[in-house]
């Protein structure tokens, strides 16, 4: 397998690895601040960082040794995909991602993916665009963002707060509610871009999946 494939692959097998040790500590009904809870917090920082930057490495390694390929152009976008909806998962469980949102973008990516295979069958292999790039940037930072809030709780910061009387229970409500909301606004973001750069994809390559249809 060519170097820039192996760093896509790694996106593909940290999705599961990092959805396992997210439900891990809800699997075992670890309280929040619990050595788990941390623990596991602490392993899927590093862990979802190392699966983004493969993104940018398998790009640079296909580049750099000239491995660009069709497959390539398939396989990265695939993964990116696979990776992003493991992570979305485990936050629409939490209720850091509203469930419209994600089934929107389930929507969207499935489209794009059948757009995809009718291009592949017609020849035509479909690379990133800037939309679609862009796109993903913004899930990346969409999934940062509701690690952190997880975090926040999971790690025993939020109940460290209350308990040495920094914030009050129902101060605390409050940040967690404004928290939500701000993480609520990245994923409808998501979809916002997810659904525009899904129409640029159809302006472009709208007539392959007319011909296929003849």
């Amino acid at each position: 397998m060519k170097t820039s494939n192996k760093f896509t692959l790694c996106r593909i097998i940290a999705a599961p690895i990092f959805f396992l040790i997210y439900f891990l500590p809800i699997w075992l009904k670890s309280e929040d601040g619990s050595a788990l809870s941390v623990a596991s917090f602490a392993v899927m920082v590093p862990l979802l960082i190392l699966a983004e930057l493969t993104d940018y490495w398998d790009g640079h390694f296909a580049r750099k040794n000239g491995e660009v390929s069709d497959f390539g152009k398939m396989f990265d976008p695939f993964a990116d995909v696979f990776l992003h909806l493991s992570t979305f998962t485990c936050f629409v469980f939490s209720g850091l991602m509203p469930t419209v949102c994600f089934v929107l973008i389930l929507y969207r990516e499935f489209s794009q993916n059948f757009l995809r295979m009718v291009s592949a069958k017609q020849g035509v292999a479909i690379a990133a665009r800037k939309g679609g790039k862009f796109k993903t940037v913004f899930y990346v930072a969409s999934c940062f963002v509701a690690l952190a809030v997880e975090g926040f709780t999971r790690t025993g910061i939020a109940g460290y707060l209350v308990s040495c009387g920094i914030l009050s229970s129902s101060a605390l409500d409050d940040v967690l509610s404004v928290l939500v909301k701000v993480t609520d606004g990245f994923f409808a973001l998501c979809v916002v871009f997810a659904f525009a750069s899904f129409a640029d994809y159809i302006k472009n390559f709208g007539s392959v999946l007319k011909k296929a249809a003849e």
